[in-house]
């Protein structure tokens, strides 16, 4: 042990350099034992570093402080990473750790961490390895901008706007259809939502397709509340703030559709957003009232702040169009995922196959995920006496899968409400493998920051779609 360091996982300290060492501070971060660490284990790690380097810079005055980062080469340790992994971990690590988000700030909104170096063995793989992650950096700060943006910047119109330039900027193919086109084609849930607003909706559809073409394709669908009052059923005030964050699975999908073309992956990726502000004014929608979806499926409205799963249901039967080789929608999409998993662990849905895969992949990335059922009797509770189904259950209890059932018709249509079981959900109508991703917690920090997990927008899951997508060309 030297000067009380122990080397515990999560445990940083600051040294003044011993002589040898041509720097003014040394900086460690425990890992804890060498036959536990993870590719998570290192992420954390040197997230922690980054946040302490920037902290050292707003003390000292210096924000380009450098800093070395030393990467061992774990070969024979038993379940370490290869030190491919290492190298992703630590890259990610250290500069999502030092993502710094200014907002509107007038005065200084606090200091970088500077430039970091790793070093690390000189072995096949390295330089590919950190491109790729470079990559998925870019494509979770990319998605932390758009959730932290204020929703006064960030309406339906403008985040449309923003969309289409970025699209532009990577050679993704968007179409932006704004409200007399979602009249005219039928999109009845994304207009009921939006007739609070004055800021009307608008749907916005991004294709990448790789240059040599593809043989696997994947429809993306991604929630994109830019505010969230709760429309008539208001919510309380308290915490309403975060509600910036209620287009999360829309920024998510957005960045993992330019990451796929950055990384100019082999699969054709379509994504489908759906963008509304909910507010209520004196036309929005009213509980009670039955609203008529883009597959001409009736929803009877009893709660205005179950808003989600009406834009996505719109998005889901046009996405089915596409007839995608997988379809997963993103969203933070209820409180009872909150409940039931924390607000570290996404909640994952649908066909068996397809949501084990997401959950393991998810888990693999360091975005933790697990799968949940969706059962018959929580289906029995979305059927209604006026319309096809209601926009919530009947009971408190199963919140989150009675959301995933309502979103799981507009993929396997009628006489799949219920007809499944926990075990088996989601892989008939259609026949496209389906997945919902319920982001509620781990999309937004309402906490303070933790390793490479700042304050506010997270970009979670935006590296575990860009893993989906990477697995995908596999099944080619």
């Amino acid at each position: 042990m030297w000067a009380g360091i122990t080397g515990r996982s999560g445990e940083t300290s600051v040294q003044p350099a011993v002589d040898g060492v041509p720097a003014a501070r040394v900086v460690t971060a425990g890992l804890g034992p060498a036959d536990h660490i993870a590719p998570d284990t290192v992420r954390q790690a040197a997230g922690d570093v980054s946040r302490l380097l920037r902290k050292l810079a707003e003390q000292t005055g210096v924000p380009s402080c450098h800093a070395v980062s030393l990467l061992g080469d774990l070969t024979g340790v038993t379940g370490a990473p290869s030190p491919a992994e290492v190298v992703t971990a630590a890259t990610e690590g250290h500069a999502l750790g030092g993502y710094l988000y200014s907002g509107h700030r007038s005065g200084p909104a606090g200091a970088l961490p500077g430039s970091v170096t790793l070093v690390c063995p000189d072995l096949p793989g390295m330089d590919a390895a950190f491109t790729r992650a470079c990559t998925v950096v870019e494509a979770v700060a990319c998605a932390r901008d758009l959730v932290n943006a204020p929703a006064g910047d960030l309406g339906p119109d403008s985040y449309a706007r923003i969309i289409g330039d970025l699209a532009s900027a990577s050679g993704v193919e968007v179409e932006v259809l704004d409200e007399t086109d979602l009249e005219e084609q039928g999109y009845g849930g994304l207009l009921a939502v939006g007739r609070g607003s004055a800021r009307p909706p608008r749907l916005v559809r991004m294709r990448y397709l790789p240059e040599q073409g593809a043989q696997v394709s994947a429809g993306l669908v991604g929630k994109g509340v830019t505010f969230d009052t709760g429309g008539i059923s208001l919510k309380k005030p308290a915490g309403m703030d975060a509600m910036i964050s209620d287009m999360a699975g829309s920024a998510a999908v957005v960045a993992a559709v330019l990451a796929a073309a950055e990384l100019e992956l082999p699969v054709s990726v379509t994504a489908t957003l759906p963008l509304v502000e909910n507010m209520p004014d004196g036309d929005a929608l009213r509980p009670g009232d039955i609203v008529r979806h883009y597959d001409g499926t009736t929803s009877e409205i009893v709660n205005t702040d179950a808003e989600g799963r009406l834009i996505l249901a719109d998005a889901l039967a046009r996405a089915v169009e596409d007839s995608p080789d997988v379809l997963v929608d993103v969203a933070t999409l209820t409180g009872a995922q909150v409940v039931s998993l924390g607000d570290r662990v996404s909640a994952v849905m649908g066909t068996p196959s397809l949501r084990d895969r997401i959950a393991a992949l998810a888990r693999r990335t360091g975005e933790d995920a697990w799968s949940m059922p969706l059962p018959d009797d929580v289906a029995d509770g979305i059927r209604s006496d006026v319309a096809d189904l209601r926009n919530t259950g009947r009971l408190r209890q199963g919140g989150m899968a009675a959301a995933g059932l309502y979103l799981r018709h507009f993929v396997t249509p009628e006489d799949t409400v219920g007809a499944g079981s926990a075990t088996d959900s989601g892989d008939r109508g259609t026949g496209i493998p389906w997945a919902h991703l319920d982001v509620a917690g781990p999309a937004y920090n309402t906490g303070t920051a933790r390793g490479y997990t700042p304050a506010r927008g997270t970009g979670v899951p935006v590296r575990t779609l860009i893993a989906l997508l990477e697995s995908l060309q596999h099944l080619a």
